[in-house]
Protein backbone atom coordinates (compact mmCIF):
# COMPACT_ATOMS: atom_id res chain seq x y z
CA UNK A 1 0.00 0.00 0.00
CA UNK A 2 1.63 3.40 -1.03
CA UNK A 3 1.30 6.24 1.70
CA UNK A 4 1.84 9.68 1.13
CA UNK A 5 4.24 11.41 3.27
CA UNK A 6 3.65 15.31 3.73
CA UNK A 7 6.12 17.61 4.29
CA UNK A 8 5.14 18.46 7.85
CA UNK A 9 4.28 17.19 11.08
CA UNK A 10 0.76 15.61 10.96
CA UNK A 11 -1.28 14.19 14.11
CA UNK A 12 -2.20 10.58 15.15
CA UNK A 13 -5.67 9.56 13.49
CA UNK A 14 -7.39 9.35 16.70
CA UNK A 15 -7.76 13.46 17.16
CA UNK A 16 -10.78 12.77 15.09
CA UNK A 17 -13.34 10.61 15.77
CA UNK A 18 -15.56 10.25 12.49
CA UNK A 19 -19.10 9.62 12.79
CA UNK A 20 -20.37 7.60 9.98
CA UNK A 21 -22.66 9.48 7.18
CA UNK A 22 -26.65 8.95 7.65
CA UNK A 23 -29.11 9.31 4.59
CA UNK A 24 -31.83 11.50 5.26
CA UNK A 25 -34.94 10.37 4.04
CA UNK A 26 -38.93 11.03 4.46
CA UNK A 27 -39.66 8.58 7.73
CA UNK A 28 -35.85 10.06 9.43
CA UNK A 29 -32.02 8.86 8.48
CA UNK A 30 -30.70 5.54 7.57
CA UNK A 31 -27.26 4.49 7.08
CA UNK A 32 -25.65 5.70 3.83
CA UNK A 33 -26.32 2.84 1.45
CA UNK A 34 -23.37 1.99 -0.71
CA UNK A 35 -25.93 2.34 -3.59
CA UNK A 36 -28.78 4.63 -4.40
CA UNK A 37 -30.43 2.32 -7.67
CA UNK A 38 -33.25 4.27 -8.21
CA UNK A 39 -32.00 7.59 -7.71
CA UNK A 40 -32.37 10.02 -10.86
CA UNK A 41 -31.43 14.14 -11.67
CA UNK A 42 -34.51 15.34 -9.89
CA UNK A 43 -33.12 13.43 -6.70
CA UNK A 44 -31.68 15.99 -4.13
CA UNK A 45 -29.19 14.09 -1.70
CA UNK A 46 -29.38 15.45 1.98
CA UNK A 47 -26.66 13.91 3.96
CA UNK A 48 -25.64 14.34 7.68
CA UNK A 49 -22.67 13.40 9.72
CA UNK A 50 -21.74 14.15 13.29
CA UNK A 51 -17.28 14.32 13.98
CA UNK A 52 -15.50 14.78 17.36
CA UNK A 53 -11.86 16.87 17.25
CA UNK A 54 -9.39 16.77 19.64
CA UNK A 55 -8.08 20.86 18.85
CA UNK A 56 -5.58 20.45 21.91
CA UNK A 57 -4.07 17.35 20.54
CA UNK A 58 -4.03 18.12 17.02
CA UNK A 59 -2.18 21.48 17.96
CA UNK A 60 0.70 19.72 20.63
CA UNK A 61 1.40 16.76 18.10
CA UNK A 62 1.79 19.13 14.94
CA UNK A 63 3.63 21.94 16.93
CA UNK A 64 0.93 24.40 16.25
CA UNK A 65 0.70 27.51 18.31
CA UNK A 66 -2.24 27.19 20.51
CA UNK A 67 -3.61 30.37 18.71
CA UNK A 68 -3.37 28.66 15.32
CA UNK A 69 -7.14 27.99 13.91
CA UNK A 70 -8.10 25.01 12.27
CA UNK A 71 -10.90 24.39 9.70
CA UNK A 72 -13.10 21.33 9.11
CA UNK A 73 -14.06 21.15 5.21
CA UNK A 74 -16.09 18.72 3.62
CA UNK A 75 -16.12 18.50 -0.26
CA UNK A 76 -18.48 16.51 -2.91
CA UNK A 77 -17.57 15.50 -6.54
CA UNK A 78 -19.94 14.32 -8.60
CA UNK A 79 -17.68 11.70 -11.28
CA UNK A 80 -20.82 11.52 -13.90
CA UNK A 81 -21.34 15.56 -13.83
CA UNK A 82 -17.28 16.38 -13.57
CA UNK A 83 -18.54 18.83 -11.29
CA UNK A 84 -17.38 19.64 -7.70
CA UNK A 85 -17.45 22.43 -5.00
CA UNK A 86 -17.57 22.72 -1.00
CA UNK A 87 -20.20 21.23 0.95
CA UNK A 88 -19.56 22.98 4.47
CA UNK A 89 -16.42 25.03 6.12
CA UNK A 90 -16.45 25.11 10.20
CA UNK A 91 -13.64 27.28 11.21
CA UNK A 92 -12.29 25.75 14.91
CA UNK A 93 -10.24 28.41 16.82
CA UNK A 94 -11.08 27.47 20.18
CA UNK A 95 -9.49 24.60 22.59
CA UNK A 96 -10.30 21.49 23.79
CA UNK A 97 -12.61 18.97 21.74
CA UNK A 98 -15.34 20.15 19.44
CA UNK A 99 -18.21 18.37 18.32
CA UNK A 100 -19.33 19.43 14.51
CA UNK A 101 -22.59 18.60 12.64
CA UNK A 102 -22.02 18.33 9.49
CA UNK A 103 -25.28 18.37 7.53
CA UNK A 104 -25.20 18.66 3.43
CA UNK A 105 -27.87 18.88 0.50
CA UNK A 106 -26.75 18.57 -2.71
CA UNK A 107 -28.92 19.16 -6.01
CA UNK A 108 -29.59 16.01 -7.87
CA UNK A 109 -29.12 17.95 -10.92
CA UNK A 110 -25.24 18.60 -10.27
CA UNK A 111 -24.74 14.76 -9.07
CA UNK A 112 -24.44 11.83 -10.93
CA UNK A 113 -22.36 8.80 -10.94
CA UNK A 114 -19.87 8.19 -8.08
CA UNK A 115 -20.34 10.95 -5.48
CA UNK A 116 -17.02 11.55 -3.72
CA UNK A 117 -17.46 12.83 -0.09
CA UNK A 118 -14.01 14.52 1.46
CA UNK A 119 -13.93 15.46 4.64
CA UNK A 120 -10.69 17.09 5.91
CA UNK A 121 -9.32 18.93 8.72
CA UNK A 122 -6.87 21.55 7.60
CA UNK A 123 -5.06 24.73 8.42
CA UNK A 124 -7.34 27.75 7.88
CA UNK A 125 -4.90 30.41 7.83
CA UNK A 126 -1.08 30.83 7.41
CA UNK A 127 1.27 31.30 10.18
CA UNK A 128 4.25 32.92 9.60
CA UNK A 129 6.50 32.00 12.74
CA UNK A 130 5.29 28.07 12.48
CA UNK A 131 8.36 25.98 13.50
CA UNK A 132 10.03 24.28 10.71
CA UNK A 133 8.56 21.28 11.29
CA UNK A 134 4.67 22.59 11.51
CA UNK A 135 2.23 22.87 8.91
CA UNK A 136 2.20 26.50 8.06
CA UNK A 137 0.46 26.96 4.75
CA UNK A 138 -3.46 27.51 4.97
CA UNK A 139 -5.18 24.45 3.75
CA UNK A 140 -2.43 22.12 4.98
CA UNK A 141 -4.43 18.78 5.49
CA UNK A 142 -3.99 17.17 9.01
CA UNK A 143 -6.94 14.88 8.81
CA UNK A 144 -8.43 13.27 6.19
CA UNK A 145 -11.05 10.65 5.05
CA UNK A 146 -13.20 10.01 2.03
CA UNK A 147 -16.54 7.83 1.59
CA UNK A 148 -18.01 7.10 -1.87
CA UNK A 149 -21.73 6.48 -2.91
CA UNK A 150 -22.68 5.04 -6.14
CA UNK A 151 -25.45 7.25 -7.43
CA UNK A 152 -26.95 4.43 -10.51
CA UNK A 153 -26.82 1.67 -10.69
CA UNK A 154 -27.05 -0.11 -14.59
CA UNK A 155 -29.44 2.13 -16.11
CA UNK A 156 -28.41 5.35 -17.95
CA UNK A 157 -28.81 8.28 -15.98
CA UNK A 158 -29.08 11.85 -17.96
CA UNK A 159 -29.87 15.11 -16.65
CA UNK A 160 -33.58 15.94 -17.55
CA UNK A 161 -36.56 17.78 -17.60
CA UNK A 162 -40.96 17.74 -17.33
CA UNK A 163 -42.45 20.03 -20.04
CA UNK A 164 -45.27 20.47 -22.03
CA UNK A 165 -44.96 18.80 -25.39
CA UNK A 166 -47.83 20.42 -26.64
CA UNK A 167 -45.52 23.82 -26.14
CA UNK A 168 -42.72 22.16 -28.21
CA UNK A 169 -41.71 20.68 -31.73
CA UNK A 170 -42.40 17.00 -30.07
CA UNK A 171 -45.44 15.42 -31.05
CA UNK A 172 -48.01 16.25 -28.32
CA UNK A 173 -48.85 12.53 -27.59
CA UNK A 174 -44.98 11.47 -27.15
CA UNK A 175 -44.03 10.39 -23.43
CA UNK A 176 -40.45 11.04 -23.82
CA UNK A 177 -37.87 12.32 -25.88
CA UNK A 178 -33.95 11.65 -25.55
CA UNK A 179 -32.23 14.66 -26.82
CA UNK A 180 -29.10 14.17 -28.20
CA UNK A 181 -26.18 17.04 -29.21
CA UNK A 182 -23.20 18.29 -29.83
CA UNK A 183 -20.15 15.46 -30.96
CA UNK A 184 -18.16 12.38 -29.11
CA UNK A 185 -15.71 14.88 -27.94
CA UNK A 186 -18.75 16.92 -25.79
CA UNK A 187 -19.27 16.50 -22.02
CA UNK A 188 -22.31 13.79 -21.40
CA UNK A 189 -23.69 16.56 -19.33
CA UNK A 190 -24.32 18.96 -22.32
CA UNK A 191 -25.06 16.49 -24.48
CA UNK A 192 -27.54 14.23 -23.45
CA UNK A 193 -31.00 15.32 -22.06
CA UNK A 194 -34.08 13.25 -21.15
CA UNK A 195 -37.25 15.19 -21.72
CA UNK A 196 -40.68 13.84 -20.31
CA UNK A 197 -44.17 15.29 -21.45
CA UNK A 198 -46.09 16.56 -18.54
CA UNK A 199 -49.10 15.93 -19.72
CA UNK A 200 -48.41 12.37 -20.06
CA UNK A 201 -49.68 11.31 -16.04
CA UNK A 202 -48.18 7.71 -16.38
CA UNK A 203 -44.35 8.62 -17.10
CA UNK A 204 -44.22 11.91 -15.49
CA UNK A 205 -45.60 10.07 -11.98
CA UNK A 206 -42.97 7.53 -12.29
CA UNK A 207 -40.30 10.04 -12.24
CA UNK A 208 -41.89 11.99 -9.13
CA UNK A 209 -41.79 8.73 -7.43
CA UNK A 210 -37.81 7.33 -8.63
CA UNK A 211 -37.15 7.79 -4.99
CA UNK A 212 -39.51 5.67 -3.60
CA UNK A 213 -41.18 3.89 -6.70
CA UNK A 214 -44.40 1.81 -7.27
CA UNK A 215 -44.60 -1.51 -8.90
CA UNK A 216 -46.08 0.47 -12.30
CA UNK A 217 -43.41 3.25 -11.74
CA UNK A 218 -40.80 0.62 -11.96
CA UNK A 219 -42.04 -1.05 -15.20
CA UNK A 220 -42.45 2.71 -16.82
CA UNK A 221 -38.94 3.72 -15.82
CA UNK A 222 -38.08 0.18 -17.46
CA UNK A 223 -39.20 0.90 -20.38
CA UNK A 224 -37.76 4.22 -20.81
CA UNK A 225 -34.22 3.44 -19.56
CA UNK A 226 -34.58 0.55 -22.41
CA UNK A 227 -35.75 3.32 -24.83
CA UNK A 228 -32.90 6.00 -24.09
CA UNK A 229 -30.74 2.97 -24.29
CA UNK A 230 -31.43 2.04 -27.69
CA UNK A 231 -31.54 5.35 -28.75
CA UNK A 232 -27.95 6.19 -27.59
CA UNK A 233 -26.57 2.76 -28.88
CA UNK A 234 -27.68 3.62 -32.47
CA UNK A 235 -26.67 7.37 -32.19
CA UNK A 236 -23.21 6.02 -31.32
CA UNK A 237 -23.42 3.10 -33.91
CA UNK A 238 -23.97 5.72 -36.91
CA UNK A 239 -20.76 7.50 -35.77
CA UNK A 240 -17.80 6.97 -37.55
CA UNK A 241 -15.20 7.96 -34.86
CA UNK A 242 -16.65 5.40 -32.51
CA UNK A 243 -15.02 2.41 -32.27
CA UNK A 244 -13.05 0.52 -29.26
CA UNK A 245 -9.65 2.49 -29.72
CA UNK A 246 -11.25 5.81 -30.04
CA UNK A 247 -9.20 7.75 -27.04
CA UNK A 248 -12.75 10.38 -26.00
CA UNK A 249 -11.64 12.32 -22.87
CA UNK A 250 -13.39 11.65 -19.88
CA UNK A 251 -16.55 12.40 -19.13
CA UNK A 252 -17.27 12.92 -22.96
CA UNK A 253 -20.51 11.56 -25.15
CA UNK A 254 -17.88 9.39 -26.42
CA UNK A 255 -16.89 7.55 -23.45
CA UNK A 256 -20.29 7.32 -21.55
CA UNK A 257 -21.79 5.97 -24.85
CA UNK A 258 -18.33 3.31 -25.01
CA UNK A 259 -19.02 2.01 -21.57
CA UNK A 260 -22.90 1.69 -21.94
CA UNK A 261 -21.43 -0.39 -25.23
CA UNK A 262 -19.22 -2.32 -23.20
CA UNK A 263 -22.07 -2.53 -20.65
CA UNK A 264 -24.73 -3.85 -23.31
CA UNK A 265 -22.93 -6.07 -25.38
CA UNK A 266 -19.64 -7.03 -23.40
CA UNK A 267 -17.31 -9.66 -25.54
CA UNK A 268 -18.88 -7.85 -29.02
CA UNK A 269 -17.27 -5.62 -31.19
CA UNK A 270 -18.62 -2.84 -32.02
CA UNK A 271 -18.17 -3.59 -36.12
CA UNK A 272 -20.28 -6.62 -35.30
CA UNK A 273 -23.28 -4.92 -33.89
CA UNK A 274 -22.83 -2.03 -36.98
CA UNK A 275 -23.45 -4.89 -39.06
CA UNK A 276 -25.64 -6.56 -37.49
CA UNK A 277 -27.89 -3.41 -37.40
CA UNK A 278 -27.21 -2.81 -41.14
CA UNK A 279 -28.26 -6.08 -42.30
CA UNK A 280 -30.65 -7.91 -39.92
CA UNK A 281 -32.41 -4.86 -37.72
CA UNK A 282 -35.35 -7.12 -36.69
CA UNK A 283 -32.34 -9.02 -34.60
CA UNK A 284 -30.60 -6.04 -33.57
CA UNK A 285 -33.31 -4.81 -32.11
CA UNK A 286 -34.71 -8.63 -30.10
CA UNK A 287 -30.65 -8.05 -29.05
CA UNK A 288 -30.53 -4.75 -27.34
CA UNK A 289 -33.79 -5.57 -25.77
CA UNK A 290 -32.67 -8.68 -24.16
CA UNK A 291 -29.35 -6.66 -23.65
CA UNK A 292 -31.15 -3.92 -21.35
CA UNK A 293 -33.35 -6.46 -19.74
CA UNK A 294 -36.73 -4.54 -20.11
CA UNK A 295 -38.86 -5.70 -17.38
CA UNK A 296 -36.73 -6.71 -15.21
CA UNK A 297 -37.42 -4.34 -12.17
CA UNK A 298 -36.25 -5.14 -7.87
Amino acid sequence: MTRRVLPYRVPTEDVVTPGPWRLVVEDGEVALPEALPDWDYQMDVHIRRTLRVDLDRVRQQTGLPTRAALMLSVVWTATGSNLSGPAKHVRLSEAGTRTVEVDVQLRGADLGGLLLLDTALVLAERINDARRSSPRRAGSVLWSDRDVLRLQGDAPQFPMAVIDFARTSFPEDAAWHLQISGGLESATMGALLLLVNEQNTVTATAFQNAGKPRPVDRIVLSVVYADAARVMVEHALVQEGFAEDADFPDGSLGATLLSLFDQLFPGQSITDIRLRRQQSPALFSSDLQAAVKIFEVS
